[in-house]
């Protein structure tokens, strides 16, 4: 019995989450989101291994316009898409002609750089590395000034139109090109 109402209560916040056409924790003063699934970007550096082919193996950055230019094949999007699936789009135009069964891997080899504003002793632009954490943000700029709000957040997503507030908590993940901005504390 007591089963039967923990599935009803599920379906009904699936329900009520669906009708509403947000997520549950989506907004301002949210949780912070998990890092999801990375996508390229213009300004990514990535690393494409083509194997038992030299000649087709190098680095490429992406395009403003998303694209990276391969050889053969020419320009093919990149933005928005995750490495796999770049590797892939590779892989079919390859077998278009020029080789029987390509096999092809991409790693980023330069991610895009963050930028950490508002109230932190050495705001600017920073290298991004995986696994950076707004904890680790706030280490490489120095810290906090005196003035600074350390219970909010305010980012703002590569793509994004602006920027979120989020409670600032140890484990929020940064992505790369993220914005983050740290506000004044109101004494």
């Amino acid at each position: 019995m007591k089963w039967r109402m923990q599935i009803a209560l599920a379906a009904s916040l699936t329900l009520l989450t669906a009708c509403s056409g947000q997520s549950p924790v989506a907004g301002a003063g949210s949780t912070p989101p998990p890092a999801a699934a990375f996508k390229l970007s213009p300004g990514d550096k990535v690393k494409v291994t083509t194997f038992g082919e030299a000649s087709l193996t190098g680095d490429f950055e992406i395009t403003p316009a998303g694209l990276i230019s391969f050889p053969l094949i020419g320009e093919i999007q990149a933005a928005g898409l995750q490495p796999e699936e770049v590797s892939r789009a590779i892989e079919a135009k390859l077998k278009e002609g020029y080789l029987l069964e390509p096999k092809v891997s991409i790693q980023v080899a330069n991610f895009r750089p963050i930028y950490i504003l508002g109230e932190v002793n050495k705001p600017g632009e920073y290298p991004y590395v995986q696994g950076l954490t707004i904890r680790g943000a706030v280490a490489k700029a120095d810290g906090f000034t005196y003035r600074a709000n350390e219970k909010r957040v305010f980012v703002k997503r590569a793509g994004e139109a602006g920027e979120t507030e989020y409670p600032l908590t140890a484990d929020f993940a940064v992505l790369p090109g993220d914005t983050i901005r740290f506000a004044e504390r109101y004494f």
